[in-house]
């Protein structure tokens, strides 16, 4: 059988080929057999995104789980990470799964596994539950009856979109945002989002709010190339600025006026300026090791202590459940704040920034303005190399070997390896190299003062490395 490996954010594969109901039932014994060694009552909060068959997974899951004496508390129809995460908090559930494949292409599905605390579940953990998985499924799941299940209370609905919702409108000042002036708009990616939304914000102007498990064959990544047909909706239409989600809607991309994309480093700045100038909040700051050097900049305006981890959101999560964290973020567009649990939240980072719009009564290109004016304009890129996994190899060892001290006309001055291989050509301008946590593919990134500068320097990256 094949060896399940948990990446950076959970299992991921193809359906039908590695996601199979077998193997889905063989990481949810491993998942029971934890629950039941380390809870007496050991309950779980279950839900899927929009994915082919998510719910026939989710099925298989809570039979299994339910089957092994664990409490099922299971979500009708799709909903967010973000959902599943808070709802393990509201429930005072043990654990959390999430059947999602998150941002990866249509062809995958996945498996994320969430604490009790409402946050990815820590590596030991998914180390002790990854080493459970026995190498084949030994539970008959055709003899096992849902309706059976549900009839004795081994498996209970819950309504995790009412209970979100709920909690937004608590948390926010959803009239401000709704009865602004400001025109705001929403793409869900065909993501899970998508009713949440509709809900919150029912003025915004909507796109890809509608089922397709396909995402017309585009991968639900929040990122530039993914979203032209938003970016074109905002530059054309009077809209102030733009929100998208990924696939399980745990991450964000943002648009202004113009229709330019808004990277996740200048939302944590936006994000950070708002909560500490505007809203009085103190705390730590922890961010991925990809992120810009712009945020320890505006943390030592703000006297704020911040600190670099490894990328993989559940780092940051560690530190949310046991620190004073105001924010925590990463490259890829994660992003949790204080005040709601320790997970990534593509909506609720939106909700925080058209408050601040509405509230302050400023454009996105006005508050960006705001935030240069503390730590100076920059930009950032991340190019994904799709190259064989030999030559990735190759490259890595040359990194490890210090091969790289130019990248044409660019000296290294320094390096940093807390998390792949970060080259600083001056305080303000670096390039990283890292491997994929979850793909075949090299990552390389960028940060200088202008969009030219860091272009170059990714090209001079690619004829250096390759």
């Amino acid at each position: 059988m094949t060896k399940i490996k948990f990446g950076t954010d959970g299992w991921r594969a193809i359906i039908a080929k590695e996601y199979t109901t077998d193997n889905v039932a063989r990481v949810s014994i491993a998942v029971a057999d934890w629950l039941n060694e380390y809870n007496d009552n050991p309950s779980v909060v279950i839900g899927h995104d929009c994915r082919f068959s998510g719910e026939m997974f989710a099925e298989t899951t809570a039979k299994v789980l339910a089957s092994k004496g664990v409490l099922v508390k299971i979500a009708k129809g799709f909903v967010s990470t973000p959902m599943v995460s808070l709802g393990v908090v509201k429930e005072k559930a043990s654990l959390g799964v999430v059947i999602t494949a998150s941002h990866n292409p249509p062809a995958y599905n996945g498996f994320k596994l969430k604490g009790d605390f409402g946050g990815p579940l820590l590596l030991a953990d998914i180390t002790d539950v990854e080493n459970r998985i026995p190498e084949c499924n030994s539970v008959d799941l055709d003899a096992i009856s849902i309706e059976s299940l549900i009839t004795e209370g081994k498996i209970i609905y819950v309504d995790l979109e009412e209970m979100y919702c709920k909690h937004a409108e608590e948390n926010f000042d959803l009239d401000a945002i709704n009865n602004s002036d400001m025109n705001f708009a929403y793409d869900a990616m065909f993501g899970s989002g998508m009713n949440a939304v509709k809900r919150l914000l029912p003025k915004a102007t909507l796109l890809h709010c509608d089922n397709n498990p396909g995402f017309l064959g585009i991968a639900p990544e929040p990122i530039h190339r993914n979203l032209q047909e938003f970016s074109d909706l905002l530059k054309n239409n009077n809209l102030d600025c733009g929100l998208a989600t990924d696939g399980d809607a745990d991450r964000i991309g943002l648009y202004d006026s113009k229709g330019n994309f808004v990277d996740s480093h200048h939302i944590i700045l936006l994000l950070i300026h708002y909560m500490v100038k505007y809203k009085g909040m103190k705390g730590k700051v922890v961010t991925a090791f990809s992120c810009s050097v712009k945020v320890e900049q505006m943390c030592k305006h703000y006297g704020l202590e911040q600190e670099t981890v490894q990328i993989g959101f559940k780092h940051i999560a560690g530190k949310m459940i046991t620190e004073d964290v105001l924010l925590g973020g990463e490259e890829s567009g994660g992003i949790a704040t204080a005040g709601h649990i320790p997970e990534r939240d593509g909506i609720w980072m939106g909700l925080i920034l058209f408050e601040f719009m509405a509230k302050s009564g400023k454009s996105l290109e006005d508050l960006i303005a705001e935030v240069y004016e503390i730590v100076g304009p920059f930009a950032f890129e991340r190019i994904d190399l799709h190259i064989d996994n030999d030559t990735k190899l190759r490259i890595i060892e040359d990194c490890k070997a210090n091969k790289f001290t130019q990248f044409v006309k660019y000296k290294v001055q320094r390096i940093e390896t807390t998390d792949g291989f970060k080259f600083f050509f001056d305080a303000d301008t670096w390039l990283m190299i890292r491997p994929s946590g979850t793909e075949p593919v090299l990552r390389t990134y960028a940060e200088a003062s202008t969009k030219e500068k860091v272009y170059d320097i990714l090209a001079d990256c690619k004829a250096t490395i390759l």
